[in-house]
C-alpha cells in the first residue's frame, strides 16, 4: 500500500499540487487520470522521489519515504518496478539483457540465476525464444511486454506504469491492460497507472483518482465513474460522442 498524505508541490512561484491525499491499495490497479498539465506526472514523480515534496508525506507500507535519506530510499526503490512511456528499452541490449539489467544492478544473483529469472519473466508475458533479438527487431506491443518483464524482474511490491498503451493499436492495448491486471492480482502488487486511455479506465480501473487543477477532484472505481455527476470528470471521460452514448447505455442497462 502507498499512502500520499497532504502533498503540496511548487516550482518557483507556481504551485502545482494542492494538499493531495490518496491511498493506493495493494492487489489493485490504481489509475491516475486527468487532462494534460493538471499535475498527474508531478504527483507520480513526488511519489517515487524524483521530486521532493514541499509539504506532506509519501508512505510505502507505513515507511515515510519522503523523510528517508538517499541510502534508505535506494532500498525502497529496489521494491519498485517501472514501466516507462515508450518502453525505454536499451537499443544496444538484447531482449534478455534488457530484462537482466536491473538484476545486475541490484542483486547478487549468479549469471545462471539471472538468466533463469529473465526467462521466467519473459514467459510470464508470453515471450518465448526471443532472447537474442534486439528491441528494434520486435513490434511495439512486444516491446511493451518486454518492458513489463523487466519491470517485474525484481519481484516488485509496487509497479508504476506511465501511459502503458501509448502508441499501441486498440487490440494490443487490451492485451497490455489485461497483462497489467493479471500481474497485479497474481503477485498482489500495488500498481499505479497514469493513463489517458478510457478503455483502461473502464476495464482495469479498480481504484481511480482524477486530478484537476492540481487537486484530487474525484475518486472511485470503474463502476462509480459511469454514474458520477461530477462535471469535470464527466467532461473529461465522456468528451467524445461515442463515450457519451456508451455512458447512457451503461446507466440504463
Amino acid at each position: 500500500m502507498i499512502v500520499v498524505d497532504g502533498i503540496n508541490k511548487s516550482f518557483g512561484d507556481t504551485q502545482i499540487l494542492f494538499d493531495v491525499s490518496a491511498t493506493f491499495t495493494e492487489g489493485q490497479v490504481n489509475l491516475i487520470i486527468g487532462a494534460s498539465g493538471q499535475g498527474k506526472s508531478v504527483l507520480t514523480k513526488c511519489i517515487v522521489g524524483l521530486h521532493e515534496v514541499d509539504e506532506g508525506a509519501v508512505l510505502y507500507d507505513g515507511r515515510d519515504f519522503s523523510a528517508m535519506n538517499r541510502k534508505q530510499r535506494i532500498e525502497v526503490r529496489k521494491e519498485i518496478g517501472m514501466l516507462f512511456q515508450g518502453s525505454a528499452l536499451f537499443d544496444s541490449m538484447t531482449v534478455e539483457e534488457n530484462v537482466i539489467f536491473p538484476l545486475k544492478m541490484f542483486t547478487d544473483m549468479t549469471e545462471e540465476e539471472m538468466r533463469d529469472r529473465a526467462n521466467f519473466c519473459l514467459k510470464r508475458v508470453d515471450i518465448i525464444n526471443k532472447n537474442d533479438l534486439f528491441p528494434a527487431e520486435t513490434s511495439g506491443g512486444m516491446q511493451k511486454r518486454i518492458a513489463i518483464a523487466r519491470a517485474i524482474a525484481m519481484n516488485p511490491k509496487y509497479l508504476f506504469c506511465d501511459e502503458p498503451n501509448s502508441g499501441l493499436d486498440p487490440k494490443t492495448s487490451i492485451v497490455i491492460d489485461n497483462l497489467i491486471k493479471e500481474i497485479t492480482y497474481e503477485y498482489n502488487i500495488t500498481t499505479v497507472v497514469i493513463t489517458h486511455d478510457m478503455n483502461s479506465v473502464m476495464e482495469i480501473g479498480d481504484h481511480i483518482i482524477f486530478i484537476n487543477q492540481g487537486r484530487k477532484w474525484w475518486q472511485g472505481d470503474n463502476k462509480e465513474i459511469i454514474k458520477t455527476d461530477n462535471k469535470e470528470v464527466v467532461d473529461f471521460v465522456y468528451a467524445s460522442k461515442f463515450m457519451q452514448n456508451l455512458r447512457e447505455k451503461l446507466i440504463n442497462s
